[in-house]
């Protein structure tokens, strides 16, 4: 029942996405469709805060019994576990792998509350905002996808799945801004979001690639359970000897410098203020951008043993909100300052997370994305 319940909140935005983009394009903007994505998505919050309850505090309700009383425990430990889905194989191509899996813990319900509950009110904003529009139906749909693939990448078993969400909520970004795409400016600002986040893209997928001819799974668990012992291992590059986890690391970190706007890869970031503003609030300022942050969290493993990665990691997470703050200062568009505080504020996660202080990027991230 539960593993229903949770497949469910992956499968709501997409359910939206389908209804609302077929039935405008035949009947066009009536009130009841651009309801739809948006009542569903109440429904998606509902669960959300059911699951987090169910998993995350329970869990820690289980942790003060435990110190408690043992026995007491008993009855809470078959809710105090972390959830693995598999709905079958993917890809098959001799010893490479890839299945459908999905993992629920208590990063992954946290941010789970987080991008349904922001994604609801701004499909909610949208409403009245967009009311005008005559392509509102659309507008709606691209929301609703967006949603479901920033859901794909937090929820991702492996890097493959990871890979599908964080490449999904890349092309419903270049949708959104794009979206008056009669405006010049706005199809500028789409296609220079595209084109700087395939650089930083490249780098994941080479990081990626990497993984698996090293650890031989892209599977999150196998990964991170075999990184310690290739600590320490090298391997010859152009005469030099590189270490191994320490390249993995800067591949990864160049990845996610690209969705989270770090310093060298932050520029597109401003121009894609161009989109509507319910698009600005939804993906350039609350969840699409802190994907690059979700990332280094989610391979802290990797990281934690790639010192040298971690010092650069907070260099430029500190160069970033220093830079960005002082650029903000002397922007004249309201929607431009806005967006170098975005980045500012992504700076200081990274700088968090290089410092090792995971725990502390995340209730930043929490933190910026709802103010």
């Amino acid at each position: 029942m539960l593993n229903i319940v949770l497949m469910s909140i992956l499968a709501v935005p997409f359910v939206g996405f389908l209804f609302t983009l077929i039935s405008s394009y035949f009947v066009g903007n009536k009130k009841v469709i651009v309801l739809f994505p948006t009542t569903l998505l109440f429904i998606n919050v509902l669960t959300s805060i059911f699951l987090f309850y169910k998993i995350s505090y329970i869990d820690y309700k289980a942790t003060l019994i435990e110190q408690s009383s043992e026995n007491l425990l008993e009855d809470v430990s078959n809710m105090s576990e972390t959830v693995s889905i598999d709905l079958g194989g993917w890809i098959e191509s001799g010893l490479f792998e890839v299945r459908w899996e999905f993992y629920f813990d208590n990063l992954t319900l946290v941010m789970l509350l987080v991008v349904n509950l922001i994604s609801f009110l701004v499909h909610l904003y949208s409403l009245d905002y967009m009311s005008h529009d005559p392509n509102q139906g659309r507008f709606m749909s691209y929301l609703s996808l967006f949603t479901f693939f920033m859901l794909v990448l937090i929820t991702g078993d492996n890097f493959i799945v990871l890979f599908l969400g964080w490449e999904g909520v890349g092309l419903c970004s270049y949708l959104l801004i794009s979206f008056w795409y009669t405006r010049v400016q706005a199809n500028k600002s789409a296609i220079k979001a595209l084109i700087v986040n395939r650089i930083s893209d490249f780098a994941l997928t080479i990081g990626i690639i990497s993984i698996y001819s090293i650890f031989k799974s892209l599977n999150f668990a196998v990964v991170f359970a075999l990184a310690p012992f290739f600590q320490g291992k090298t391997f010859l590059f152009l005469g030099w000897n590189v270490d191994i986890l320490s390249t993995i690391a800067a591949l990864l970190f160049l990845g996610a410098c690209g969705k989270s706007a770090q310093i060298g890869l932050h520029t597109w970031l401003p121009d894609a203020m161009e989109g509507p503003t319910p698009v600005s609030a939804l993906i350039h300022a609350a969840t699409m951008v802190t994907a690059g942050v979700f990332l280094i969290i989610k391979c802290s493993h990797i990281f934690e043993y790639a010192p040298t990665i971690l010092t650069i990691v907070t260099l430029v997470g500190a160069l970033t909100a220093f830079f960005a703050a002082t650029a903000g200062l002397v922007q004249n568009d309201i929607k431009k300052v806005i967006a170098y505080s975005t980045c500012s504020q992504l700076g200081y996660m990274i700088f968090a997370c290089g410092l090792s202080n995971y725990h502390a990027s995340l209730f930043h991230l929490i933190n910026h994305a709802f103010f």
